[in-house]
């Protein structure tokens, strides 16, 4: 399966500490709706940290059957522990998941032979295609592009990179190593039309739990060559982009602009916390400027 075009990082609703279903199921047609190719439960965006393993599951099972096989479904079953990891990759596969998302282990800073070992393993252990995720802001390390391209090499399931690190030349240096047709995802909203001209196949979006139609239209211009159109909705909805990674840490920032819209709770988990007051209102003034709420 090649990964391409749009997909959404889910954020993971809750009411009084627990997975408000309803909620999760609402931005779910939301997505589907509005023509997304792929849902993305459980990765950063879905606070994946602070579920335990049951919820983390259950997050799983959920997206599959609400998605009822009309968009993909890539699970993030990254842990920075292989066996972990395994684990949840294979019960993903089991719950009828189209793919996987692997996120680079975090905390433990393995070495590139490391990386490879470890997401080697988790290939070998499933059927699911795999994502790869390069996020060093997050975990302090990136897969490099020579790294990617041994597993591309090795592992016929590894099919896809989500490159998060916010550099455009690491878009040129992995389309130089990878084959033609390994996916590369563009893990940043404001970065999709440069990372498309130089290469990339599509976007895993945070914008998009709030604004799917936008971000399927640029992503659709993008990937179609209309440049003019995607630079235009790229400038006109810029400021929004940022500000819903820039006032605060993600998925703050988007979940409080999804709730101010009324699809579901602020409520975070520590050591997630609140946005204050005064960004609060900055995220209202922001989304008014937008007509969205």
């Amino acid at each position: 399966m090649r990964f391409s075009g749009t997909y959404t990082a889910l954020i993971t609703p809750f009411r009084d500490g627990k997975i408000d279903v309803p909620a999760f199921q609402s931005l779910i047609e939301r997505q589907i709706a509005a023509g997304i190719d792929g849902i993305v439960p459980v990765g950063t965006t879905g606070e994946s940290p602070t579920l335990d393993t049951d919820e983390h599951i259950e997050v799983i099972r959920l997206a599959v059957e609400f998605a009822a096989g009309r968009c993909q479904v890539v699970a993030g079953t990254g842990a920075n522990a292989t066996a972990e990891a395994i684990e949840l990759t294979l019960a993903a596969e089991k719950l009828g998941a189209t793919g996987s998302l692997q996120v680079c282990p975090y905390y433990n800073k393995p070495s590139q032979e490391g990386l490879y070992l470890h997401f080697k393993a988790i290939a070998d252990a499933t059927k699911l295609p795999i994502m790869l995720y390069s996020v060093p802001g997050r975990s302090s390390i990136e897969i490099a592009p020579e790294t990617a391209a041994r597993l591309a090499a090795s592992c016929p399931n590894i099919t896809a990179i989500k490159e998060a690190g916010g550099s455009v030349d690491r878009i040129n240096l992995l389309v130089q190593a990878l084959p033609a047709d390994f996916g590369i995802l563009c893990g940043d909203d404001p970065l999709m039309l440069p990372f498309v001209s130089c290469g990339a196949s599509g976007l895993v979006s945070v914008a998009s739990n709030l604004i799917p139609e936008v971000i399927v239209s640029l992503v659709k211009a993008c990937l179609s060559g209309n440049f003019p159109e995607a630079l235009a909705l790229q400038k006109q909805y810029y400021p929004l982009m940022r500000g819903l990674m820039s006032l605060d840490v993600n998925p703050v920032p988007i979940k409080t602009a999804v709730a101010l819209q009324g699809h579901c709770t602020p409520e975070l988990r520590l050591p997630l916390a609140p946005m204050s007051r005064d960004t609060t209102m900055q995220l209202t003034a922001l989304l008014q400027t937008y007509k969205l709420l």
